[in-house]
């Protein structure tokens, strides 16, 4: 049984086609909902109540920071105070579009980890062309879990990461030929710190790759993952499971 720890399930694009996406997703044991917006949030808490496998998590995306309301933030606060939301996430930083409001970034980022903190419920970390100041932030303002969701960066800077109190999680993006880094971390990233995950609808594995992907195309991740790790499919599955689900004991 596979587990994806992130995908876009309530995104339109996937929304539109829920019935065959969630019938692929036979092979799943777990699975987290990432939600960007109220819409996509409501969407998944239904798809939650009725399937236990599912886990939601909601924050506001780094690229939308200009965006995002005072009153957003005392939704998102009086959600989780209901105990609505799982894991606060995506947050985290990205300069890769634009890097011309990052005090805006960064300011949202602090405010959505000390939610995170007063309320107990782990990170999931968007860092884009932001390695040195999402985790300088990180360091100084995270108390608690943190997923490192869609892992590229570099052997040192995972290194780095694995000092906090983290998950880090690899997508699709290792099954590419010309995936950098993204090998060598999942040799190394010890296997009880290890998510896997598919971002759905983006970033889809080989063999699929080109297509839309969906949270049933984590099977290709993970046999990835236990193919660098030179280990029997069966447990690495177990593992990543297990891994996923200590972030909400």
């Amino acid at each position: 049984m596979y587990t994806d720890s992130h995908c876009h399930l309530t995104c339109d694009e996937l929304y539109d086609q829920l019935d065959e996406v969630l019938a692929n997703m036979h092979s799943l044991s777990s699975c987290m909902i990432m939600c960007t917006n109220e819409t996509e949030f409501q969407r998944a808490l239904l798809i939650k109540k009725q399937d236990p496998r599912f886990k939601v998590a909601f924050g506001f995306f780094p690229g939308d920071a200009k965006e995002v309301s005072h009153q957003d933030l005392e939704q998102l606060e009086m959600n989780l105070k209901e105990g609505l939301i799982d894991v606060l996430g995506e947050i985290g930083l990205d300069y890769y579009w634009d890097d011309s409001f990052k005090e805006i970034q960064k300011e949202l980022f602090i405010k959505q980890i000390e939610l995170a903190n007063r309320y107990k419920v782990p990170i999931s970390i968007h860092m884009r062309e932001a390695t040195n100041d999402c985790l300088s932030i990180l360091k100084q303002y995270a108390k608690t879990k943190i997923i490192f969701h869609c892992f590229s960066g570099s052997l040192e800077t995972m290194k780095e990461c694995l000092k906090m109190n983290s998950l880090i999680s690899f997508a699709g993006v290792i099954t590419f030929k010309n995936a950098k880094h993204a090998p060598a971390c999942v040799k190394a990233c010890p296997i009880d710190r290890i998510l896997s995950e598919t971002d759905s609808p983006y970033l889809t594995p080989v063999p699929y790759r080109g297509k839309r992907n969906q949270p049933a195309y984590v099977e290709f991740v993970e046999k990835k993952i236990a193919e660098l790790k030179e280990s029997d499919l069966e447990s690495v599955c177990r593992q990543i499971e297990q891994n996923f689900l200590s972030l909400f004991e």
